[in-house]
């Protein structure tokens, strides 16, 4: 199969699905795809908290604001244009958002000023929700009921892309595997966004959802486009571990902690945060680097709960305080069979966030002419750690800014499009492959993803680093061999060999970047290098 378009997006969360809505009131016919259901994957609509705009409208607050607390989180490593335009357009973006329907919270009815929360880092409270569970939800819904009414906007999903193709250098669109057929498909466009999301499917534990394995920024790479920042993982330290939820977001337990006071306890019911530095008495004032480091060094001592990680419990607190707090989410945990009144439960540092990226000027273009990139795949706005709430900011603006040059460069481009020939290279490619080979790619899925939680995960060293390359380089020399042929419909093994090419293409990438700076700077922390050195006040580039 063969497309032609103005603009193609790949991915379609939060800001894959603006930069259609934008590129197609730019006049621009769009082709949006996503390897899932159209605006039901990706990050946003997992997303259950709040959002960082200087709205001022409860309480007075200005972009300026925002932008100083955007910079001192980033540890000097924000690239200053993109945190700007990320905290100066964020209060437009989320007012358009109001206006079609997302269903802010409001301290008056419908019509009162909009409630802003306080979020760790701010100076104020800033942080504008709908409410304690479905702000991500809301937005997704919004975007996606938006996006469905436009007709200039055709959507597609089962698509796994797996190239960028250039013709003199220039993006000229992509290629993918149409995972219901398992056939090749190809599209043809003046200007492509790469809307992907980040990579914290890398490690074993994550919050994210299952398709954010870095793909965009291996594709980028490929197609000639720079990444920065890639060491800048930022680990949570109290997501969810155990016992089974479903439908909330692991992350959840944060304002739950710093409103109640939940209790940080070791495998033995004791707490232990005291003795590594930190003085937290049942209430939360541990910052989230102690807090991890704290829990990883109880497992590692045999103090950790069954599951690996630590107790958080609320078993102090009565039921009608933990309503006070939280309202619905307790009804949704009794769901979960979860009562916080007699158990505990358990947690641990995971993946959450990644600050690097794909390299872009504030019009999201990279250093390849028609390509460019929005939300998460952007690297530089959040230096060497992101503010709380700047992820949904940060997928509207740079999704919107993305797809509004994307328009621009398709109107400049006229009809000139590249032909199927163009493409028939990079579909060959995907059809290539070994029928004999002897190979299960999930089982090597899962080996990266322990390794990196281990080697390159919220506490590194330099030994662990190199053996965690040296580990990728051995399982990326295996691939090529063993790559399974397209053809089959729902040919799993080969989407997963697929999201393992990328994948060790992303993990290569971080760990070298975290070997090569040997300081500890916001979410990068090696521990053989402690402190943070003003000599690596630099960004690290990859081309």
């Amino acid at each position: 199969m063969h497309f032609e378009t103005d603009v193609l997006v790949i991915g379609a969360g939060g800001a894959g699905m603006y930069a259609a809505i934008e590129a197609a009131r730019g006049g621009a016919r769009v082709l949006i795809a996503d390897r899932s259901l159209i605006g039901r994957g990706g990050a946003t609509i997992m997303a259950q908290m709040t959002v960082a705009v200087a709205v001022g409208e409860e309480v007075p607050d200005h972009w300026e604001h925002h932008y100083a607390d955007t910079l001192a989180a980033g540890r000097g490593l924000c690239d200053p244009d993109l945190a700007r335009l990320l905290c100066e357009e964020g209060p437009e973006v989320i007012r358009e958002m109001d206006a079609w329907g997302v269903g802010w919270a409001r301290t008056e009815g419908k019509t009162g000023p909009m409630k802003q929360a306080f979020a760790p880092g701010h100076d104020r409270p800033r942080c504008v929700y709908v409410d304690f569970l479905n702000t991500g939800p809301a937005v997704s819904k919004t975007l996606r009921t938006r996006l469905i009414r436009m007709p200039e906007i055709r959507r597609i999903g089962d698509l796994l892309v797996t190239e960028l193709v250039l013709r003199d250098r220039k993006c000229v669109g992509a290629t993918a595997l149409h995972l219901a057929t398992g056939g090749p498909v190809t599209i043809s466009a003046a200007a492509t966004v790469v809307a992907t999301g980040g990579l914290t499917r890398l490690y074993q534990r994550n919050s994210a959802s299952a398709n954010m394995s870095g793909d965009g920024y291996a594709l980028c790479l490929a197609a000639g486009a720079e990444l920065v920042d890639m060491e800048f993982v930022q680990f949570f330290p109290i997501g969810h571990l155990a016992p089974r939820l479903i439908g909330m977001d692991p992350i959840m337990w944060d304002p739950f902690r710093y409103k109640l006071g939940g209790r940080l306890l070791n495998g033995n019911r004791e707490g232990f945060v005291e003795k590594y530095g930190a003085v937290d008495n049942g209430k939360y004032v541990v910052t989230r680097d102690l807090a991890t480091y704290a829990i990883i060094k109880e497992v590692e001592a045999g103090r950790g709960s069954p599951h690996g990680g630590a107790w958080l419990s609320f078993e102090h607190c009565s039921e009608a305080e933990l309503r006070a707090a939280g309202g619905p989410v307790i009804d949704r945990l009794a769901k979960n069979g979860i009562d916080l009144t007699k158990q505990a439960i358990e947690v641990a540092p995971i993946a959450h966030y990644h600050m690097g990226g794909v390299r872009a000027d504030t019009s999201m273009a990279t250093r390849v002419p028609g390509l460019y990139v929005a939300g998460e795949a952007v690297g530089g706005a959040n230096g060497a750690n992101r503010l709380s709430g700047n992820a949904i900011t940060e997928a509207l603006v740079f999704g919107r800014k993305a797809g509004r040059s994307a328009a621009a460069r398709a109107k400049s481009a006229g009809k000139a499009r590249a032909g199927e020939a163009a493409f028939r290279e990079s579909a060959a490619r995907l059809n290539e492959g070994n029928a004999t080979r002897d190979l299960n790619p999930a089982a090597m899925i899962e080996e990266l993803q322990a390794l990196m939680q281990k080697e390159a995960g919220p506490f590194r060293t330099g030994e662990g680093l190199a053996r965690a390359l040296g580990r990728i380089a051995a399982m990326s020399e295996s691939l090529p061999a063993v790559k399974p042929p397209a053809g089959k419909p729902y040919d799993t093994e080969l989407a997963d060999w697929l999201d393992l090419s990328t994948m060790l293409s992303a993990a290569r990438c971080v760990a070298s970047s975290a070997l090569t700076r040997t300081e500890s700077r916001g979410a990068h922390q090696r521990e053989d290098f402690p402190g943070m050195d003003p000599a690596w006040q630099k960004n690290q580039v990859i081309a």
